[in-house]
């Protein structure tokens, strides 16, 4: 999307004297990372053509990534269509977002993001280079648990003016009740490299807008640590700049933390018909996507073994929160497909102490406590073919 030259760029070392170590486990899920996913992904998003607003292609674009996600793992329920409208046009626009809900705190968003719209051309580097990363990371990650939650967002409208973004934030991150508590932005926008050249670093992106400047400390220290994940789990080195010109600037203004990561090297051909992948290097586009899986898993704090996934998926990524619980319990039906289910509390006595039918249900559902006692219970999820049991207090 951008196409202003960077004013500056510091050249940072990996030793840059945080505390975050190489996590073996970290390490293995990165090394899962495909080549062939990369570039077949790639190629299939070119084909998909030109991706502007009302065309027949964005719309394919966007069920070409609903249908990855599901290939993935992921669930109706953990698919949000965001639609839209924007510039006086009828054309119907659509946000992509898939959640991931964390173990510990699943109202605390890490969100990874890029845009699916193109203009000019295919778009191949700007910015299925973001996308295809993004899915890499989604698909490494789908069965991972994490203690923050995790949206992936696919956006348009970024090329007429960040309009997809602009509405996302507006309509959904402060129509939420309360608002919703963003952790971190990760985007990423043309991270494709130039074919031909040395593609070796990637540039990592933090914030330094004066309006508002509350922001900026804590995408500086976010950012550093992100260059520390590129240095741990992939072999690019890491230059710093500045955010700008892409989706993230839409969470930027409205005061929340942002980092990105954006090729050195930038190509001459973006948002002209020669944004292709003949002119890329899907080798470095493959090496991003290693940084991002690394970083996503740090930011999001996902579990450090295998161990700790046998339960998680066992259980369908199953929760209940908050515990203890006090007023309300929400329920996670996590990657259970059924959207119907009988949820069930049960106290040490073993009597059903509140029952109620979910239909139609949504990601997240919501029950009241009232009446019930302080003390330990079993939440029971129940589907015809899935049954999850875990214990709730409640005070």
């Amino acid at each position: 999307m951008k196409n202003l030259l960077f004013s500056f760029s510091l050249l940072l070392l990996t030793a840059n004297g945080f505390s975050q170590t190489y996590i073996p486990y970290y390490g293995s899920i990165v090394a899962q990372c495909s080549q062939t996913n990369i570039t077949t992904n790639l190629t299939q998003y070119e084909n998909l053509g030109l991706k502007k607003r009302g065309t027949t292609a964005l719309n394919n674009t966007f069920t070409w990534l609903k249908n990855k996600y599901l290939s993935f793992g992921y669930t109706a329920t953990q698919i949000q269509e965001d639609d839209y409208t924007y510039s006086g046009s009828t054309a119907v626009c659509k946000n992509l977002i898939v959640t991931k809900v964390g173990t510990l705190y699943p109202n605390t968003y890490v969100i990874v993001c890029g845009h699916y719209d193109s203009i000019g051309g295919t778009g191949t580097n700007d910015n299925g280079s973001g996308l295809v990363s993004i899915l890499e990371t989604a698909r490494l990650l789908q069965n991972i648990p994490t203690e923050y939650s995790i949206k992936f967002i696919n956006f348009s409208g970024e090329e007429d003016g960040l309009y997809g973004s602009k509405h996302y934030v507006s309509a959904v991150v402060n129509g939420t009740t309360p608002k919703m508590d963003i952790r971190l932005v990760l985007n990423l926008d043309e991270v494709g490299g130039v074919a031909g050249l040395t593609n070796d670093t990637i540039t990592c992106e933090r914030d330094t807008n004066t309006t508002p400047s509350t922001n900026n400390a804590l995408s500086s220290t976010m950012t550093d640590e992100l260059i520390t994940c590129v240095g741990l789990y992939s072999p690019l080195n890491t230059e710093l700049s500045y955010a700008y010109a892409s989706d993230y600037m839409s969470f930027q203004s409205n005061n929340e933390i942002i980092t990105g990561l954006f090729e050195t090297n930038e190509t001459t051909h973006k948002h002209t018909n020669t944004d292709l992948l003949i002119y890329m290097d899907p080798v470095y586009n493959y090496n991003v996507a290693k940084a991002t899986i690394g970083a996503t898993m740090h930011f999001a704090i996902a579990a450090t073994s295998a161990l700790a996934n046998d339960d998680f998926q066992n259980d369908s990524q199953v929760s209940f929160y908050p515990s203890p619980a006090k007023d309300t319990l929400n329920i996670n039906i996590g990657t259970i497909a059924e959207t119907s289910y009988t949820f069930s509390m049960i106290d040490v006595q073993g009597k059903v102490v509140f029952q109620k039918e979910m239909q139609n249900a949504h990601l997240i559902e919501s029950v009241p406590l009232e009446g019930l006692t302080k003390g330990i219970y079993l939440a029971v999820l129940q589907t015809p073919t899935k049954k999850v049991t875990k214990k709730v207090v409640v005070e």
